[in-house]
């Protein structure tokens, strides 16, 4: 069935029937934005909108959509000028910011703006992804699929399918088109996109500010973090996508973005449009129980000893401080949130919950002869694969957060294609010197980031956790080794290691690479650095990727088929389709939350939070010296909510994940009233299961974000080129 014939057979219950209950539904879910006003345009009018879903999504007028852009790879960004200005996050930014810091220009500490264009800065690699359509296309992708097929020979069909479709979509244009599963591959869906490749900084606040709380306040409520970062899209004289390039010129866009001032009020509707990237709302309990009870405490556990030393060396040295702030924040963010997501699922028994669902599933199915024939025996072979892939997960993240946890490791498994490319017979010279140069880039970049004495502490540590954890039978045959010749002294291997590799030196490696010849690959493998990462790599490859490979593929199409039964089950229910990357709709009204006995959270915060936060014994916890007078005199400008107060962020009821991040909150008339930043911890289970009465995302308030820019920065020349409504 595809989505347009399901939503209009629900059409009539959503409107006709708005129960408390389907209301309560209608508030989760990640919507398709060219589906919201067959579906959910009622229930978001009666919520309060005020604005059409046209106007929202549009291919045939400009509408919301087009001042939406995917920032990089996995942010999301809003175009707030005309002259492409893009606001997103500051963590979202922090890689481009950091990369342009050195001890002497810290723009990561003290923050960074340009006040002319002429010193706005190039970030090469970073892009702006603007979507200019979608479209569903399910009938063309299963063209030639059958039920007899196999599931690879039905993924080999549809890939070819899907080869011809987006050929098609973008012939003779410059646009890049990709066709995605959505319901688990019941439905396809076209995405034809517009990617500009000049994109450059314009403007952070400092650390004290963006960074405000640092890993102790992440996925915390409340919060005090204005998290933002300000950059442009720049465009060739044609304002087409264009390389970098002095010649080029701000971007104009087919439409950007108004603020509001006005601010809001507990109830007030509001809406998220962005990229959310990935949640698995449907699994069933057993997937349920590997992920979130068997994978993240193994996860937690690992990024729990890597954060701790990496911690320890940037509290050591400056210098260090900034080669790895932006690593540390990476590796924590999804750290904070596994423990939360885990202690949620615990809490709330989602486990249970699901399990009820599946009693329910089974007695439905097994009521009519054909349901049982379809999905009869679905559950019990969930649980099979389920327990023979679980192992072998555990494997695979020993391999990634352990083993490529090590930087060293990683950076010599990336030499593995030049020494692939002079392993021939004849070897292709051109092909081994443009190798050859890439990786004369990536080792400048690498080294400029990199600490020795931290990624040695770092080999001991997980090296010794990935022996000790990983059972024989999945344990490679390297580690054995060196248990076996080192006797367990994982001290005195680490010692050999980075005493003789060349990947832990960048002199020894830039000159390695300086005077590079095909004879001299037989040195990339006696390198012991590069000899474990290969070994490591191949077990990998050979012993652990192709079992989980198999779990995966027969658990797509069992979840194809489960997928297909829910929605038969629950015809008067309204399915989203799970994130995966694409633009979505997220909606719900400004709230507060309850989040445990005795404890009530109040929808904002202000200003004087950050004042009571501070510390100056904590980096984290510094206050801005130019905020505290601007506090001192309650000088907000036209800034100020009603009461005189400043507010920072506020949370809402708006289903969101990873790729939420950067995205704009709208009120009822599609105004800008901020950008949506995190989740609460007692929420981030919502990426398995959605509880509306808990799950809040957190947004800082575009008014804290405009004062800092106006007050604090003095940067009125990015205000003026925005359209703001008093």
């Amino acid at each position: 069935m595809t989505s347009k014939k399901y939503l209009l057979s629900v059409l009539l219950v959503v409107t006709l029937a708005l129960s408390p209950v389907s209301v309560l539904l209608a508030k989760e879910g990640m919507w398709i934005p060219m589906l919201l006003g067959l579906l959910n345009g009622y229930d978001m009018r009666s919520m309060g909108l005020r604005i059409s879903a046209d106007d929202i999504y549009s291919v045939n007028h400009s509408s919301l959509k087009d001042a939406i852009v995917i920032f990089g790879g996995g942010c999301t960004g809003v175009i707030v000028s005309d002259e492409g200005l893009v606001l997103t996050n500051h963590h979202c930014g922090y890689g481009s910011i950091q990369r342009h810091s050195t001890v002497e220009r810290d723009y990561l500490t003290d923050g960074f703006w340009a006040s002319t264009h002429e010193e706005e800065l190039p970030n090469a690699g970073l892009t702006c992804t603007l979507l200019i359509r979608m479209e569903e296309v399910t009938g063309q992708a299963l063209v030639g699929v059958t039920a007899m097929m196999t599931e690879g020979e039905r993924q080999d069909v549809i890939a070819r399918n899907i080869e011809k479709i987006t050929g098609e979509a973008v012939k003779d244009t410059p646009y890049r088109a990709e066709v995605k599963p959505f319901y688990y591959g019941n439905e396809y869906y076209l995405l034809v996109y517009e990617v500009f490749r000049d994109v450059r900084l314009v403007g952070a606040p400092p650390a004290s500010i963006g960074n405000f709380g640092g890993d102790t306040d992440n996925w915390v409520w409340p919060r005090h973090t204005g998290d933002f970062s300000v950059f442009r899209i720049y465009a060739g004289q044609d304002n087409q996508p264009a390389e970098y390039s002095a010649d080029n010129v701000p971007y104009k866009p087919k439409n950007h973005i108004r603020i509001s001032l006005q601010g809001y009020k507990p109830g007030d509707f509001t809406f998220i449009f962005g990229f959310p990237g990935f949640t698995q709302e449907y699994l069933p309990s057993y997937g349920i129980q590997m992920i979130a009870l068997t994978e993240n405490p193994l996860r937690i556990d690992l990024r729990t000893r890597a954060l701790n030393i990496i911690l320890h060396g940037m509290e050591q040295s400056e210098t260090v401080r900034l080669q790895y702030a932006s690593k540390h924040v990476g590796i924590a963010n999804a750290w904070k949130k596994w423990m939360g997501e885990t202690r949620g699922i615990q809490l709330f028994h989602v486990v249970d919950k699901k399990r009820d669902f599946e009693s329910r599933f089974q007695q439905w199915a097994d009521a009519d002869p054909v349901r049982k024939a379809t999905y009869g025996t679905l559950l019990p072979a969930f649980r099979e694969v389920y327990r023979e892939l679980t192992p072998f997960r555990l494997a695979q993240d020993y391999y990634s957060e352990a083993a490529m946890r090590i930087e060293a490791v990683r950076f010599a498994y990336g030499f593995r294609n030049l020494g692939r490319f002079c392993e021939t017979d004849n070897p292709d010279q051109t092909l081994i010197a443009g190798e050859v140069e890439r990786l004369k880039h990536t080792s400048e970049s690498f080294f400029k980031n990199y600490n020795a004495t931290i990624d040695k502490e770092l080999f001991i540590t997980l090296l010794t956790a990935y022996i000790n954890g990983s059972g024989d039978g999945l344990q490679p045959e390297i580690l054995k080794m060196i248990q076996s010749r080192y006797k367990g002294d994982l001290h005195r291997y680490a010692d050999e290691v980075y005493r003789r590799s060349m990947f832990v030196s960048p002199d020894k490696c830039l000159s390695f690479l300086a005077r590079f010849r095909s004879s001299d690959a037989r040195k990339i493998r006696k390198d012991p650095a590069y000899h474990l990462a290969g070994e490591l790599g191949l077990y990998y490859q050979n012993a652990i990727l192709p079992q989980t490979n198999k779990g995966y593929v027969t658990l797509d199409s069992l979840m194809r088929i489960y997928m297909q039964g829910q929605m038969e089950m629950e015809t008067g229910r309204p399915f989203y389709p799970d994130a995966n990357g694409t633009m979505r709709v997220t909606y719900g009204q400004i709230k507060g939350y309850d989040p445990r006995d005795a404890v009530q959270y109040n929808f904002f915060t202000t200003l004087k939070g950050v004042m009571e936060k501070e510390d100056t014994t904590v980096y984290d916890y510094a206050v801005n010296n130019r905020l505290k007078e601007l506090f001192t005199h309650h000088d907000y400008g036209r800034y100020a909510d009603t009461d005189g107060t400043l507010h920072v962020c506020f949370t809402a009821s708006n289903h969101t994940t990873g790729g939420n991040s950067g995205s704009p909150v709208f009120n009822a008339d599609g105004y800008l009233i901020g950008i949506n930043f995190d989740r609460n911890w007692e929420g981030t289970m919502s990426d398995l299961m959605y509880d509306p009465g808990l799950c809040r995302n957190i947004s800082l308030d575009i008014r804290y974000c405009l004062f800092v820019i106006d007050k604090v920065a003095e940067a009125g020349h990015l205000i003026d080129e925005m359209d703001i409504v008093e």
